[in-house]
């Protein structure tokens, strides 16, 4: 079963865990000096907070695929909506190895479709994993496009490119 996912940024994050963790009424199963996340099951989300630099509020909503196969279908449901969606594989965001795919909506909200495969020891890879710029694990699909370095394809901003 997929579960939905909401990433909210925040300026402090010690007083944003112990809200959530009132809230959930559970602690954070991730907690890390910059970033905490709740696997919830009552509701079942993935709920993740972070201390990064970026703007308050919410970063990016998703859907954590259960499998490669259900995140492949969700790839291709995003394809149908239009826009442009931009895969990412084996990419390492938020202290966890992902393969996953990203899109706006029409209001410019992004998505983030991905299934998990293993945890990571850093909050993002930079360019050394070819993932994203560094700067951030939510890219901005517009401004992005495919690129293939050493044989692994994978996405980075056009100003990092070419």
């Amino acid at each position: 079963m997929n579960r939905f996912h909401v990433h909210l940024n925040v300026t402090d994050l010690d007083a944003g865990i112990r809200f959530y963790t009132h809230l959930f009424a559970a602690p954070p199963t991730v907690h890390k000096p910059d970033y905490a996340k709740w696997m919830l099951d009552d509701p079942r989300v993935n709920f993740a907070i972070s201390n990064t630099g970026r703007a308050p509020g919410i970063d990016h909503l998703g859907i954590q695929a259960a499998d490669a196969d259900a995140l492949q279908d969700l790839g291709r449901r995003l394809d149908a909506a239009g826009g442009s969606v931009v895969p990412e594989e084996a990419t390492i965001c938020c202290y966890a190895r992902s393969d996953k795919y990203w899109t706006e909506d029409p209001q410019g909200t992004r998505w983030e479709t991905f299934h998990t495969l293993g945890d990571a020891t850093t909050y993002h890879a930079g360019d050394a994993a070819c993932a994203t710029d560094g700067a951030a694990c939510t890219p901005k699909p517009g401004e992005m496009k495919p690129k293939v370095e050493q044989g692994m394809p994978c996405c980075a901003p056009q100003s990092a490119c070419c």
